[in-house]
């Protein structure tokens, strides 16, 4: 990034005569000059403190003294610089950035599902802010990231870093709410499984309800708090970067004023109160251990391990927001910090944690998902105590197809329907004269055929109900009135 000169005022080369001056090889007239209130200075621009332009090397503009226009110029604000390092950081973190906006509505779309009829007492947005942040820290960090391009390459800083520095404040009150959301419902959770598996579970009195009633209204007053003294003001004086002098003068007194301070320290009560959160998710819900040993290390080991890391990302992050809110060389909203400080402990943090809260939503199932597998394991454990045998699953489908054929209509082939009639009645399909309950088969007359054909045979069978040592004896008669006899073997 170009180093720039000390910001005073140059002395001009004298020209030709004494109303001629010569600035970058190019001759003015000084009373033009003068009459618009034109200055040289020492950083290699020209200026009158409206319009600034560059007047050094190839930049060499010409002034029309009737009328005080300027032609050939380039803008003091205009990027002539190369991609340096804090731009090329910058690029790589806006593409990550963006990149997770996918994931996250991913989560979001996997986690804001409803598999189970609406109950007031849990609401699915609970669920969903925690993707609804994310999406919304991913943004802005896209945002400022490529921000950093242009304040890199600029000659002079402008609106870029304005963008830049305003889009970096918000991630933190952002990321905050993120992990903040995601702690709560965690806690939220645990109560709807408890609650699921008795209800009356929580009939006793005691001070969790207020405690969860009041823990998200203290932490959003923090966030507000940090967000109403941070972003709301007049970013211009960050701006004034354009000389060591002007940068010491105007830029650090506004980068590191008790504003800067106040909001630096709500949001680490707001990190606080997170933690606080947790502690009392765990303490409420989570089974308590017997031996002193366990106990002390009970509230790491029942928390889960990414809020864990969670926390320990956003603390580094605030640490950073402090130390930098009382120390200008590490202040984010200077031009050139070192990029290390920038990204190492400015937006890394940040998209560690959506990376993290990505990882492990993917990894996680959907509650109301979860919740009907705990209800059918439990649903199973009940069966079994009571010795009640859970029916297979073929007998299950066998009567949903019977309920579909019912519904639909649907009658099976004829012989089917026969074969189903003689099973429902326990006996197998006449005909089978090894079937041991066949007493007796005879053909009779039946009804009339069609066309006048006459009468057709029928073959009746009789069954009963005999040893199983009875077999056919003998057999009288012949045609339709044949009759078989049968004799114990």
């Amino acid at each position: 990034m170009t180093i720039l000169w000390i910001r005073g005022v140059s002395p001009y080369q004298q020209g030709d005569n004494g109303t001629d001056v010569v600035i970058n090889e190019v001759h003015f007239n000084r009373t033009a000059l003068d009459s618009y209130n034109y200055r040289l200075y020492t950083n290699g621009t020209l200026s009158n403190g409206t319009n600034c332009f560059l007047a050094f090397q190839g930049f060499r503009p010409h002034l029309f003294a009737e009328n005080g226009t300027v032609v050939s110029g380039t803008s003091c604000y205009a990027p002539i610089n190369g991609i340096g390092q804090h731009a090329s950081l910058g690029l790589a973190f806006a593409i990550m950035f963006a990149i997770s906006i996918f994931f996250s509505l991913l989560n979001l779309r996997k986690h804001g599902r409803r598999y189970l009829a609406h109950d007031r007492r849990w609401n699915a947005l609970g669920r969903r802010l925690r993707w609804f942040w994310l999406l919304f820290v991913a943004a802005c960090g896209t945002i400022s990231c490529f921000m950093s391009i242009d304040v890199d390459r600029n000659y002079l800083q402008s609106s870029p870093l304005t963008l830049q520095s305003v889009f970096y404040t918000l991630l933190m009150p952002g990321i905050m709410a993120a992990v903040w959301e995601a702690v709560r419902h965690w806690g939220v959770w645990q109560e709807r499984q408890i609650y699921d598996r008795d209800a009356y579970a929580f009939s006793k009195a005691s001070t969790r309800k207020r405690q969860e009633f009041l823990l998200p209204i203290l932490f959003y007053i923090f966030t507000i708090l940090n967000i109403i003294l941070t972003i709301p003001r007049s970013w211009s004086p960050i701006e004034q970067q354009h000389s060591p002098e002007q940068t010491a003068q105007t830029a650090r007194p506004v980068a590191t004023d008790t504003r800067w301070r106040t909001a630096s320290f709500t949001a680490l009560a707001g990190t606080l109160i997170i933690c606080y959160s947790l502690e009392h998710s765990v303490y409420r819900y989570k089974p308590h251990p017997h031996t002193a040993t366990a106990q002390f290390l009970f509230y790491l080991h029942a928390a889960p391990s990414h809020f864990l890391v969670a926390i320990g990302l956003l603390g580094l992050k605030t640490g950073y927001a402090i130390a930098s809110a009382f120390e200008w060389s590490l202040s984010p909203l200077k031009y050139d910090v070192h990029p290390g400080w920038l990204y190492g402990l400015g937006y890394a943090p940040v998209l560690l944690i959506i990376v993290l809260f990505n990882i492990s939503g993917y990894c996680e199932l959907n509650e109301d998902k979860a919740l009907i597998a705990q209800r059918t394991d439990l649903q199973s454990a009940r069966a079994d105590d009571i010795g009640a045998a859970k029916p297979p699953p073929w007998w299950k489908k066998q009567r949903l197809r019977s309920f579909a054929r019912d519904i639909t209509g649907r009658m099976a082939t004829p012989d089917q329907v026969e074969m189903e009639k003689y099973v429902e009645l326990g006996i197998l399909k006449p005909g089978d004269k090894d079937d041991p309950r066949v007493v007796m088969t005879r053909r009779t007359n039946g009804g009339s055929g069609e066309e006048g054909h006459g009468e057709l045979p029928t073959q009746v069978v009789e069954f009963g109900d005999r040893p199983v040592g009875l077999v056919r004896e003998s057999a009288e008669g012949t045609g339709e009135g044949r009759r078989e006899r049968f004799a114990l073997d």
